[in-house]
């Protein structure tokens, strides 16, 4: 280390910037030109201050600079030494891995992108513009109820024209239902662990959330029952397939038992299937179940894309449909014509199919990348799924390991944000999908697998030694 020293001595002795800010652009340098290698011990703060000629408060803030780049790590009876893996993460575009939103990977697919492209392109050359630009009744025209019909049928196979609306995507149909089946001050059972937006339509509506603890199988049927026996919810919100955060699937048995006491407790389930047509098999759906009691929600937001914002759902009745679509009406309007055409034409000519089957192909992939780097980490996940759910090992809570990631230009989403009992886990959610490639989406895992291996809280006192 003497050498280096001395270069750095003689660099900061010739130039005008902040001498700490220079230390870690100088330990950067070194890195990339091959001087300091990874596992490398630093001098301590102490050594480093007197060969620099610097005060020590200077060093620990070089010090505290080069570790906010993910340069180094600090860690008392151990030192100071060179951080293993990429200090941080740029993307295209300068950018860092987004894996916050919960979107679907966008598969690089020539051949499906022009499918997509010339299928737009006829489904406008051949629709009459000026229906589309007029109002149309809520739910849909008949012909989009009829692609919707078919889409929803290998789930809910009694699925009938009559019952479905098409929508404007999947958070305005869960807004409609909250704000029909709870008055404000009202309850609602949710998961203990739930999709944010719920938490959000929640809070602005005035309905109160009531969680129900999950276990392996889903969330636990004896305290749905408990909550129906003394609280009297109005509803029971799920998302049984894939639970966005922790991808966990309900049980068949669990979803039997949920249904059996909907039943005899006479309390509806917005059934939100999301992420239901990822997953090549999955159980019965609760709407199968319990069909006098559930609206199953679906959509294309997560098996085709973020902006294609069209959602199908499928009410108990023709009468709580109709009134479903009273309720949209006042929030929405109605779904965009555009949109709705669109939909159709890529339901209706396998286009929505193709696009399913490559999102799902592109999830594997990028699942069993997660496997690689953070299989032995605890991962919870689904291998067609596109999110995943990581406890995190002692040494980090959930917002310090988000915070410390967001410093390496990589977004993940600390538990708070999905907990509906006040006691969220250790652990955070990863999106592995949105517009990162494949190779950048495992350069962001190896990150974090790294990040994990290193557990120290991102503002510790740096410490030589």
């Amino acid at each position: 280390m003497t050498t280096i020293t001395a270069h750095w001595r003689k660099q900061l002795r010739n130039t005008a910037k902040p001498a700490y800010l220079l230390l870690a652009e100088l330990i950067a340098d070194d890195i990339k030109t091959g001087r300091l290698a990874v596992r490398d011990r630093l001098p301590t703060l102490r050594e480093l201050a007197a060969e620099l000629e610097l005060n020590y408060t200077t060093v620990a803030r070089g010090y505290a600079e080069a570790r906010k780049r993910g340069l180094i790590d600090s860690r008392a009876g151990t030192g100071t030494f060179i951080r293993s893996g990429s200090p941080s993460l740029r993307l295209r575009g300068g950018s860092g891995a987004e894996m916050t939103m919960n979107m679907p990977p966008e598969p690089d697919d020539p051949h499906l992108m022009a499918r997509l492209h010339d299928s737009a392109s006829r489904a406008l050359a051949e629709a009459n513009l000026h229906d589309l630009l007029r109002y149309q009744d809520f739910g849909g025209t008949a012909h989009d109820r009829e692609a919707a019909m078919h889409w929803l049928r290998p789930f809910v196979p009694d699925a009938g024209i009559d019952r479905i609306l098409v929508c404007p995507g999947i958070h305005g149909v869960l807004t409609a239902l909250f704000s029909q089946l709870a008055r404000p001050g009202e309850l609602i059972c949710v998961e203990s662990l739930t999709y944010p937006g719920v938490k959000a339509i929640a809070a602005q509506l005035g309905v109160q959330l009531h969680a129900l603890q999950l276990d392996d199988d889903g969330p636990i049927a004896d305290a749905f029952e408990h909550a129906c026996r003394t609280l009297k919810p109005k509803a029971l919100y799920c998302n049984p397939t894939l639970l966005n955060p922790t991808a966990g699937t309900v049980s068949r048995a669990r979803r039997e038992a949920l249904a059996d006491v909907a039943l005899r407790y006479a309390v509806p389930i917005i059934e939100d299937d999301a992420y239901g047509m990822l997953p090549r098999q999955t159980p019965a759906a609760l709407a199968t179940l319990a069909p006098g009691l559930t609206y199953y929600v679906s959509g294309f937001s997560k098996c085709f894309g973020a902006g294609l914002r069209s959602a199908y759902v499928c009410s108990p009745t023709v009468v709580q449909s109709q009134r479903l679509a009273g309720a949209m009406r006042a929030t929405t309007v109605m779904a965009s014509p555009i949109t709705n055409a669109l939909t159709t034409l890529w339901v209706e000519d396998g286009t929505a199919e193709a696009m399913l089957q490559a999102v799902r192909g592109e999830s594997m992939a990028r699942q069993a990348l997660a496997v690689r780097h953070l299989g032995g980490s605890g991962l919870q996940a689904h291998p067609e799924g596109f999110h995943a759910w990581l406890p995190l090992s002692p040494g980090w809570s959930p917002v310090e390991f988000a915070s410390y990631l967001r410093t390496q230009n990589v977004g993940v989403v600390a538990s708070a944000a999905f907990s509906t009992d006040g006691d969220p886990p250790e652990a955070v959610r990863i999106c592995l999908g949105g517009p990162m490639s494949r190779e950048q989406c495992d350069q962001a895992l190896r990150l974090i697998a790294d990040t994990l291996a290193h557990p120290l809280h991102p503002h510790a006192t740096l410490r030589g030694g």
